[in-house]
């Protein structure tokens, strides 16, 4: 799997002119399902998130994970994160199908709501109008096989 996760001051998700979610403070996180993940990784990558500490302590200094920093998390499905892009025009082959994506995309969500947080979505094979306002700005891409 693979997440980029940005620290966001708000974001929300429409979908044919109606909001679908939105949050304050907390996490844009795309994410994006590879053709081999499994459970395990939905696992991993929630455990990653929902501990990334990147907020900011009495010091200013990024070290205050999200639980801790009141944070919410807007987690929207991104197959295009796998895109092969040696051609001008990317191929999305190694991206998971739906029948396997949409259960692991559901995991996550499901773990970091199991851990306190509050999550919005947005809505597997919509087309998305995704608003950020981004905080820092911060960043992070994860990858499983890296992690």
């Amino acid at each position: 799997m693979r997440a980029v996760v940005t620290r966001v001051k708000s974001a929300s998700v429409v979908i044919d002119g109606q909001l679908k979610s939105e949050i304050g403070k907390g996490f844009l996180v795309l994410l994006g399902v590879h053709e081999d993940d499994e459970e395990e990784q939905a696992v991993k990558i929630a455990e990653k998130i929902c501990h990334l500490r990147v907020f900011e302590d009495e010091n200013g200094k990024m070290n205050v994970g999200p639980a801790d920093a009141g944070a919410e998390l807007l987690i929207v499905s991104q197959f295009t994160l796998f895109a092969d892009c040696r051609s001008r025009r990317p191929g999305f082959s190694k991206a998971a199908r739906p029948e396997k994506a949409i259960p692991l995309y559901e995991k996550v969500i499901s773990l970091c709501e199991e851990r306190g947080f509050k999550v919005g979505t947005g809505e597997f094979g919509a087309d998305m109008a995704v608003t950020s306002l981004n905080d820092g700005p911060v960043t992070i891409i994860l990858d499983t096989r890296e992690l």
